[in-house]
């Protein structure tokens, strides 16, 4: 959980956070599976995690294809290097909009991986639309 401004090397490596890590390491995660997301982010997933996203991606019926072919044509395996460092593939970092300032973001079984203006305007919108925006599901939340 929670919230970490980094910096995309030039290379478009991203260097994860030693709070991050440890729990990678907790979990046994040696490699990682990033893809989009529709909301405009790079999703991080470890090895358990996307294992069962991609179980419940599979079960969608054929009619669903097209979200299947977005979330897995996408998806690629990253190996963190010695320094603890992943490489976004260029492709995801052009669809994220990821050049240099990110924000990385703790998601319970995940990571998202935002531009960090672009997160900004995401999380402006949906404080002005707090409301109006959320899914009936999510208007039975107590807190």
């Amino acid at each position: 959980m929670g919230s970490s401004p980094l910096t995309l090397d030039g290379k478009g490596r991203l260097a994860i956070p030693a709070r991050v890590r440890e729990v990678l390491e907790t979990l046994g995660a040696t490699e990682l599976v990033v893809t989009k997301h529709p909301d405009g982010p790079v999703l991080i997933f470890p090895p358990a995690a996307w294992a069962k996203v991609a179980e419940q991606i599979a079960a969608l019926p054929m009619d669903a294809a097209p979200i299947k072919r977005f979330f897995v044509g996408n998806a690629t395996e990253v190996q963190p290097d010695a320094s603890s460092r992943i490489l976004i593939p260029p492709e995801l970092r052009r669809y994220a909009g990821l050049e240099r300032d990110v924000m990385l973001l703790g998601m319970l079984t995940h990571l998202e991986l935002w531009d960090e203006q672009r997160y900004r305007d995401h999380e402006d919108t949906v404080a002005k639309n707090a409301l109006s925006a959320l899914p009936e599901t999510a208007r039975k939340l107590v807190f």
